[in-house]
């Protein structure tokens, strides 16, 4: 039978089976093996073969590894971690402004208002820190004048009657800023360690980094070692933290927290 146009021919090839005695090879036609002499028998024939012709097929098509876009996107990863970490680490102007976008950088007011502290006497302001906060600080300045001397300025006639009778340290104040623990112990007297102490100063700068993460602390003004003269003091102090975890998140487990009554 022709082949039909367009397909490839089919190459018959015919064989034949061995010996089903001895297995020796048969001639084409024989009728009895030339080896042991058995009669060949009609089935003992292997029916023909068709052996497909053999096809140039067009190599495949090896695509590009995938190595470089690898790469490349590694190497933006890399990039994109490094932005986040300078911005939320450097002090440069353009990264502290991304991290009170984002709400990172907080400031919290401590204080910031005058107010008078009676002889033997302290005046103290609780702030806490929430979880999470890191490179926290209290920052801010403060000045006292004893309330004698005021009084004094206000009235020339009796001021160098009113000096008199001033205390060394009419004008100083003790400035602490305690843990928890630590303003427990020294509000009943006993000495005990402090983050920062000013000292007996009429004045000064405080600067004082603290431990990360949350806490309860007290900015203490303390006017104990004067017996006669009170302190009329003018300051302005605020805590300064970052956090990673958003106000807004913060203040919402804390409602749920007290919801739940813990």
């Amino acid at each position: 039978m022709a082949a039909r146009a367009g397909q490839p021919a089919t190459q018959v090839v015919d064989a034949s089976l061995g010996c089903s005695k001895c297995g020796a090879d048969l001639a084409e036609g024989a009728q009895f093996c030339s080896t042991c002499g058995k009669p060949v028998s009609v089935s003992a024939k292997r029916p023909a073969v068709s052996v497909p012709p053999v096809v140039n097929a067009p190599m495949p098509v090896l695509t590009k590894p995938r190595s470089k876009r690898r790469l490349v996107l590694w190497i933006l990863l890399i990039l994109v971690l490094v932005a986040i970490a300078w911005a939320a680490a450097s002090e440069n102007p353009v990264a502290q402004g991304i991290q009170e976008l984002v709400g990172w950088k907080h400031d919290q007011t401590v204080l910031d208002t005058p107010f008078t502290i009676s002889p033997h006497a302290f005046r103290y302001y609780k702030f806490a820190l929430p979880e999470g906060s890191l490179n926290v600080a209290i920052i801010g300045q403060f000045t006292a004048m004893g309330e004698v001397q005021k009084a004094g300025a206000n009235n020339a006639a009796n001021k160098k009657d009113k000096i008199k009778d001033q205390d060394p340290d009419s004008n100083n104040v003790d400035v602490y800023v305690l843990t928890d623990a630590a303003f427990t112990v020294w509000q009943n007297g006993y000495a005990t360690s402090s983050l920062y102490e000013s000292g007996k100063i009429s004045g000064g700068t405080i600067n004082q980094e603290l431990p990360a993460g949350a806490g309860i602390y007290y900015l203490v003004f303390s006017n104990k070692f004067s017996p006669k003269t009170g302190k009329s003091v003018q300051a302005s102090v605020l805590l300064r933290y970052k956090s990673w975890l958003p106000e807004s998140i913060r203040r919402g487990k804390d409602r749920f927290w007290n919801w739940l009554g813990l």
